[in-house]
């Protein structure tokens, strides 16, 4: 049957005797091709006739006893410690473990998440990285700042809270960030300390300003941001360390 492919005649060797109720699709497709030849059906009569000639061998009685029921093993029943020892159970058990706890995570870290809190987290990564030399020199009281904001750069209401307005400076400088918001970067001699005043998030279709009451914290690789929001843009006081270590900067509590 040369016309055959080597499939084909690869299925047509282990074809059942009788072609009723052909579940798979191949071997259905190999006999159906097969059918019309004469050695195909000698084959095909051929294992009829051997199949027929071995059910009449008697089968000796010594014979029969070696398959009593008695002697056939039973499997043992699964309970549910032998499912718990089971090596797939055990790995889909710690799949979803892993799983379950890194979705707790994650909405325990999101779970005091505010209106601009994605942005503060993405310039505590900024403050890291800043470096002075960075920053243009600039050795005054961070309230006097916002002028130099609004004159160099149209930026209003970029205003520095009383809380830190008396500090002094060491440098400042305006930055866009990869959404072409402009950003306001200030480093005061105070522990080393970064503040920031950035856009306040809008609602997308009223483009109304999301506001949010008293003072937020943010944490970031080991950096903590409190932020408040005035006028449309948001403040954030940043330094690496704790909340304990802002807290005695602020004039009221910081919100959760």
């Amino acid at each position: 049957m040369p016309w055959l492919s080597r499939g084909q005649r690869t299925l047509l060797n282990c074809a059942p005797i009788s072609q009723d109720n052909l579940a798979d699709r191949s071997m259905r497709s190999a006999v159906s091709r097969a059918a019309p030849s004469a050695d195909f059906v000698n084959q095909q009569n051929f294992d009829r006739a051997f199949a027929e000639l071995v059910r009449l061998i008697p089968i000796p009685p010594e014979t029969t006893e070696w398959f009593s029921e008695k002697d056939l093993v039973v499997g043992s029943k699964w309970t549910w410690k032998k499912m718990v020892r089971n090596p797939a159970v055990l790995a889909i058990s710690i799949a979803v473990a892993v799983i379950a706890g890194v979705s707790v995570f994650l909405l325990v870290s999101h779970l005091n998440d505010f209106p601009g809190s994605a942005t503060a987290r993405k310039l505590l990564t900024v403050a890291a990285s800043t470096r002075p030399v960075m920053l243009d020199p600039v050795s005054t009281e961070a309230g006097t700042l916002s002028d130099l904001f609004f004159m160099k750069h149209g930026l209003e209401h970029y205003d520095v809270p009383a809380e830190f307005a008396d500090f002094r400076t060491i440098g400042c400088r305006v930055f866009e960030d990869e959404e072409s918001r402009r950003i306001a970067q200030i480093w005061l001699g105070e522990k080393r300390m970064q503040l920031f005043l950035f856009p306040a998030e809008r609602n997308t279709k009223t483009g109304a300003v999301l506001r949010f009451p008293g003072w937020r914290y943010v944490h970031q690789e080991g950096w903590v941001g409190a932020v408040t929001e005035r006028s449309g843009v948001c403040f954030m006081a940043a330094l690496r360390g704790r909340e304990k270590d802002l807290q005695p900067y602020l004039s009221t509590a910081a919100g959760r």
